[in-house]
């Protein structure tokens, strides 16, 4: 009886051991905690966001000026001692009178926007000459598509800029995936909107041959272009510190030291 009894009992206990091995398993696997990034890893990421933060000051710098293009006349065009140019972007345009003995006399067109003359608006309601009243009449239609893919990007560099943000106070490296789509796509965007608006140049140069005009992109478009090339440079870079390894030892594996 009592054999039976102290058999009973001890079955009991492996049974209650078990059933608390499998829950210290269940609650380790509950429990699990999240992998936080190194300092060195840390630091790689602060260094590839100051390469956005370039892109998407270069970004804002480009977008906030008027020297996108700039189109010029012959600088004898109107037969008297001044010419006209104008020069404009995404949301503003100005149309600048220049003294030809300003001018470069090897330079054959009027130009360049630096030379001091009368500044007018393009959003001006009195315009005077036909160079005005063409850039007035088709400014805002143009550079519709190409302002509204500038402001898309600036949104998905404000969005990859938070999720850097949150990856560097949580100390985590989840939020690199998406911040390097946002920079990826914000930099495709930029480069859209640079092509885009170069097609209204030249449709705003085949609207009308009254005015002979020559056109040179300025550098508001380097700006924007470099800006573009650096943000998807730097989603890349996202990327690539998302990976679980490092890229560099699965190509160039180091060789065993007693090979």
């Amino acid at each position: 009886m009592w054999s039976n009894f102290f058999v009973q009992q001890d079955e009991e206990g492996r049974i209650g051991v078990a059933g608390a091995g499998q829950g210290g398993v269940k609650g380790g696997r509950g429990q699990r905690r999240v992998h936080r990034m190194s300092d060195s890893q840390e630091g790689k990421i602060k260094l590839a966001f100051f390469v956005a933060i370039i892109g998407v000051t270069l970004t804002v710098l480009g977008m906030g000026t008027e020297f996108w293009v700039e189109l010029a006349q012959p600088k004898n065009f109107s037969g008297n001692q001044t010419c006209q140019m104008a020069h404009y972007g995404l949301w503003k345009g100005c149309v600048r009178t220049l003294w030809v003995a300003d001018i470069d006399p090897e330079r054959t067109s009027c130009g360049p926007a630096e030379l001091p003359g009368e500044l007018r608006g393009v959003s001006a309601p009195l315009c005077c000459s036909r160079l005005q009243m063409l850039l007035f009449d088709s400014f805002p239609d143009l550079n519709l598509a190409a302002a509204i893919l500038a402001l898309l990007s600036l949104t998905m560099m404000v969005m990859g800029s938070l999720c850097i943000a949150m990856a560097l106070s949580k100390g985590v490296a989840f939020f690199l995936k998406p911040a390097s789509f946002c920079f990826i796509l914000s930099g495709v965007l930029v480069l859209l909107s640079v092509l885009i608006f170069h097609q209204s140049v030249l449709a705003l140069l085949s609207s009308d041959h009254s005015v002979p005009l020559h056109h040179e992109l300025s550098w508001s478009v380097a700006c924007v272009g470099s800006a573009g090339a650096i943000l998807i440079f730097g989603g890349f870079l996202f990327i690539v510190l998302s990976l679980p390894f490092s890229p560099w030892q699965k190509c160039l594996p180091h060789k065993n030291s007693a090979t």
